[in-house]
C-alpha cells in the first residue's frame, strides 16, 4: 500500500513537472517568435520608408540605426539586397558575404518567416523590404539567442526537481503514516483471524474505531462468537447423545447380567426382563433414527421432494393417526381447516414434522384438555398453529426447546418414551422448506406453535 500511494502521488509529480518544461518551452519560443516576426516587419517598413537601400549616403545612418536597434531587441540585425547579399550586419562578421538559409529565402520570396534553430539555439525571424515598384528589395533577418530561455527553463527544472523531492518526501511520510493507521489494524484483524482458525474461538478483535475496518472487526467478532456457540452446542450435543445412549445401555446391561446370574429365574421374570431389554433396544433405535434424520437434514443429504401437497389432506392424515392417543386421555383433538391449501413441499418430511408437533402437543396436555390444529392461508404463504392448554413453557425455555435433546420436562419425557429431538427434526425440517416456526406461550397456560411455510419454493435454494 505505501509504494502504491507513494507511485500514484509521485508520478503525478514528475508527469507535471516534466509536462510545464515542454509547456514553457513551447510558451517561450511562440511568444519569442511572434515578438520577432513583428519586429522584422516593422524594421522592414521603417527601411523602406526611409530609403536605405536606395540611398547610398544614408549608409552610415542606417548602421547605426541598426545597431541601436539590434541593442534595444538584444538580437543581431543582418539586412540583405534582392541578390541574399549582406549589406549590413550589427555583428559586422557577414557583410558583403552571401547569406542563403531558408529564412532569407522565404523573405525574398515575399514570405515572412519565424523558426527555432535548436541545434544552434538561436530563433532566426525574416521580413521582405518592399520596392518603390511593389517588388521585393530585400530582406531583413533577425537573430536571437535562445540559450539565455534555456538557461531560464533549465534553472526551472532544477527548482521543479528540488521542489518534488521535497514534495515526495512529506507525501512518503504522510502515506507512510496513513498506510501504517490502515495496515496495523488489517495486521490485527489477520491475527485474530489465525488464532480463530487454529481453534481459539474466544479471540476478539479490540474495535476501536466506526470506518470500514470497524465494521470488519465487528463481524469478525460476530463470527467468532456463533463459531463458539456452535462449538459449545455441538460439545453439548455429543453429551446428550452419549447420555440418551448410556441410559438404555446401562439398563440393557443390569437386566442381562440379573438374567445371567440366575440360573433359576421363572420363566415370567425371563420374559419380564427380555420384555425391558427390548424396550430398550427400541427405545435407542428411536434416538439413532432420530439423529440420522436430523444429520440429513441438517447436511441436506436426503434431499428434498418438492411436489404439489394438500396441506389439509396432509393434517386430516396426520389426526387420524394421532386421535387414538389424544382418545386415551379423553384430549379433544381438532382441525380447523375450511378450505385445501396447495403448497409446494415434500409431503414426507412434512408429515413427520407436523406429527411430531400434534404429538407434543397430546403429550404434554393433562387428560380431558384440548389440542386445536388450525390452517389458513394468504398469497404467499401458509400458516399451520397447534395450540394445547397443556403445561405451557415458561419465557426462559422458549429459546431453548428447538435444541436437540432439550425437555422441559426429563421426567415426563421418560415416561412418554420421548427422545428430546422430535422439535429438533419439526425445525430443521421447516427451515428446509424456507419457513419459519415460533411459539407462544406462558407457564401453565398452554402453548401454540405456528408453522410458516411458503406457497411456492425457490428451487434453488434447495439444493
Amino acid at each position: 500500500m505505501f509504494f502504491l500511494y507513494f507511485v500514484i502521488s509521485f508520478v503525478p509529480l514528475v508527469i507535471f513537472s516534466a509536462t510545464m518544461n515542454v509547456v514553457l518551452e513551447n510558451y517561450f519560443e511562440g511568444r519569442n517568435e511572434q515578438n520577432l516576426l513583428y519586429q522584422a516587419n516593422k524594421l522592414a517598413g521603417t527601411i523602406k520608408t526611409s530609403n536605405y537601400l536606395t540611398d547610398p549616403s544614408l549608409s552610415a545612418k542606417f548602421l547605426n540605426d541598426l545597431d541601436e536597434k539590434s541593442v534595444e531587441l538584444t538580437a543581431r540585425i543582418i539586412a540583405l539586397n534582392a541578390d541574399s547579399q549582406v549589406i549590413a550586419d550589427t555583428n559586422r562578421a557577414e557583410t558583403g558575404k552571401i547569406l542563403i538559409i531558408p529564412e532569407v529565402l522565404d523573405a525574398l520570396q515575399g514570405t515572412a518567416a519565424a523558426n527555432l534553430h535548436e541545434n544552434v539555439g538561436k530563433i532566426y525571424a525574416s521580413a521582405a523590404i518592399d520596392g518603390n515598384n511593389g517588388e521585393t528589395s530585400g530582406a531583413i533577418l533577425l537573430v536571437y539567442g535562445f540559450n539565455e530561455v534555456y538557461d531560464l527553463l533549465a534553472s526551472l527544472s532544477h527548482d521543479w526537481f528540488i521542489l518534488t523531492i521535497i514534495i515526495s518526501i512529506v507525501i512518503a511520510i504522510i502515506v507512510y503514516i496513513t498506510s501504517s493507521h490502515i495496515i496495523r489494524p488489517l495486521s490485527r484483524l489477520v491475527d485474530s483471524i489465525r488464532k480463530i482458525a487454529d481453534g481459539d474461538l474466544r479471540e476478539r478483535v479490540n474495535v476501536k474505531n466506526k470506518n470500514e475496518i470497524g465494521v470488519l472487526g465487528n463481524a469478525i467478532n460476530i463470527m467468532a462468537e456463533k463459531l463458539e456457540s456452535d462449538d459449545s452446542s455441538r460439545s453439548e450435543f455429543v453429551s446428550n447423545v452419549s447420555h440418551e445412549l448410556k441410559t438404555p445401555l446401562s439398563s440393557i446391561k443390569v437386566l442381562s447380567e440379573s438374567i445371567l446370574l440366575q440360573d433359576t429365574a421363572p420363566e415370567e421374570m425371563y420374559k419380564e426382563f427380555l420384555q425391558d431389554i427390548n424396550s430398550e433396544i427400541d427405545r435407542m433405535t428411536n434416538i439413532i433414527n432420530d439423529l440420522l434424520s436430523l444429520v440429513k437434514l441438517d447436511n441436506r443429504e436426503a434431499g428434498i421432494n418438492l411436489k404439489d401437497t394438500n396441506l389439509r389432506k396432509v393434517l386430516i392424515s396426520i389426526m387420524k393417526t394421532l386421535y387414538p392417543l389424544a382418545k386415551v386421555k379423553d384430549i379433544e383433538l381438532t382441525l380447523e381447516a375450511d378450505k385445501d391449501v396447495i403448497i409446494e413441499a415434500d409431503e414426507t418430511k412434512l408429515f413427520l414434522a407436523i406429527s411430531n408437533l400434534i404429538d407434543n402437543a397430546i403429550k404434554y396436555t393433562p387428560p380431558e384438555g384440548v389440542v386445536k390444529v388450525t390452517l389458513e392461508n394468504d398469497h404467499q404463504n401458509a400458516y399451520i398453529s397447534v395450540a394445547d392448554t397443556g403445561i405451557g413453557i415458561s419465557k426462559e425455555e422458549q429459546p431453548k426447546i428447538f435444541n436437540r435433546f432439550y425437555r422441559t420436562d426429563k421426567t415426563r419425557d421418560r415416561e412418554t418414551g420421548g427422545t428430546g429431538l422430535g422439535l429438533a427434526i419439526t425445525h430443521s425440517t421447516v427451515l428446509l422448506h424456507n419457513g419459519s416456526i415460533k411459539v407462544i406461550s406462558k407457564e401453565g397456560s398452554g402453548a401454540t406453535f405456528i408453522v410458516r411455510l411458503p406457497v411456492k419454493q425457490n428451487k434453488e435454494d434447495n439444493k
